[in-house]
C-alpha cells in the first residue's frame, strides 16, 4: 500500500452519498427543513381546496348518500348530475350567470383600460401634483367599502341608474388597486426605449400603445383576474342597487336556493360549484401571465 493511499480518507461511492437539496439560490437546504416545508403547503392546501372539493362532492351526491358522515367522505358512492339540474328548475341560473358575465366583462374592460391609461399617467408624464394624485389612489384603498356604500346608492339613484346593470357596474368600473399596479408595472420599464421612441418623432399615445403596453401585459392579466372575480363574486352592491328580480347577478339569484323551511345542502354545493367554475376557467387560461404579471407590478423598495 502506498503513503497515498494511507493518507487518503477511504470515500464513499457517489451512489452512497446522501443527495444534496438546493432552493433557487443554489443553497444546501436541510432534510428536515424541507420536510416542514411540505408539511406546511399540504396543510394550506388542505385549507383552501379542502372545502371547494367537498362542495363539488356533495354535489355529486344523490339522496340517499350522507353528506354529514365523519370524517366527510369526498368520493360519492354514486355520482350524479341531478342536483345541477334541479338548480336550473329551482332558479333561472343561466339568466342570472348571464347577468354576471355582462357585469364582470364590463368591469373587465374598463378596469383595464382606465387603469392602463392613469397608470401610465402617474408614471411616466411629468406634470404638477403627479405625487398629489398617487397619494390619492393610495389613500382611496384605505377606505371600506361601508363607508361609502350610502353615497353610492344616492349618487346611482341621483343619476336614474338604480335597477340597472350599469349601476353595478360604474362604482368599480376602476379600481384603486388596479391603478397603482399599473403604475408600478410602467415604472420598471426603462425610459431609454421611450426617449429613443420620442427621438424618432413617436407621441405619448404611440410610446403607450405601441412600446408601454405591450410590455405589461402580464399585469394587465393580473388586473383582469381581480376585476373579473370582484364583479363575479360581489354580493352586497348588486343586492342595493337592484331589485327587478330579471336583473340579479348569479350571487343574488343563488341565495333562492336556501329556503325559509327547508334546505337542500346538494342543491346549494351544485350552485356554488356553478358560481365559482369560471373563476377557475378565466384564472387556467390567464395563469401564465398572472404569475408574470405580479413580478412586473411589484413594488420597488
Amino acid at each position: 500500500m502506498s503513503v497515498l493511499e494511507k493518507v487518503r480518507p477511504e470515500q464513499k461511492p457517489a451512489a452512497a452519498r446522501e443527495p444534496r437539496v438546493t432552493d433557487e439560490h443554489g443553497r444546501r437546504v436541510r432534510v428536515g427543513e424541507l420536510a416542514l416545508r411540505y408539511v406546511l403547503l399540504l396543510a394550506v392546501l388542505a385549507l383552501t381546496v379542502g372545502p371547494f372539493l367537498w362542495q363539488l362532492s356533495t354535489s355529486l351526491k344523490g339522496p340517499t348518500e350522507d353528506i354529514y358522515s365523519s370524517p366527510p367522505d369526498f368520493l360519492p358512492g354514486d355520482p350524479t348530475l341531478h342536483n345541477y339540474e334541479r338548480v336550473a328548475d329551482t332558479v333561472p341560473v343561466w339568466d342570472y350567470a348571464l347577468n354576471s358575465l355582462k357585469v364582470a366583462g364590463a368591469n373587465v374592460v374598463t378596469n383595464c383600460v382606465g387603469s392602463a391609461l392613469a397608470g401610465y399617467a402617474l408614471a411616466r408624464l411629468r406634470y404638477r401634483g403627479r405625487r398629489t394624485a398617487t397619494l390619492a389612489f393610495v389613500l382611496a384603498m384605505l377606505v371600506p367599502v361601508e363607508g361609502i356604500i350610502i353615497a353610492q346608492f344616492t349618487t346611482m339613484r341621483e343619476l336614474g341608474l338604480n335597477n340597472t346593470l350599469v349601476g353595478v357596474v360604474l362604482p368599480g368600473c376602476i379600481g384603486a388597486m388596479n391603478v397603482l399596479l399599473m403604475r408600478n408595472a410602467f415604472l420598471n420599464l426603462p425610459y431609454e426605449i421611450e426617449e429613443a421612441a420620442f427621438v424618432d418623432g413617436a407621441d405619448v399615445w404611440q410610446r403607450f400603445l405601441r412600446i408601454a403596453l405591450p410590455s405589461v401585459k402580464g399585469t394587465l392579466a393580473v388586473v383582469a383576474i381581480f376585476a373579473f372575480m370582484g364583479a363575479w363574486d360581489d354580493f352586497l352592491w348588486p343586492l342595493i342597487v337592484l331589485s327587478d328580480p330579471s336583473k340579479f347577478t348569479l350571487t343574488i339569484g343563488l341565495n333562492y336556493l336556501h329556503g325559509t323551511f327547508a334546505n337542500d345542502e346538494r342543491l346549494v354545493a351544485a350552485g356554488t360549484v356553478i358560481a365559482v367554475a369560471p373563476l377557475i376557467v378565466l384564472f387556467a387560461c390567464l395563469q401564465r401571465y398572472f404569475f408574470r404579471g405580479v413580478g412586473e407590478g411589484a413594488v420597488k423598495g
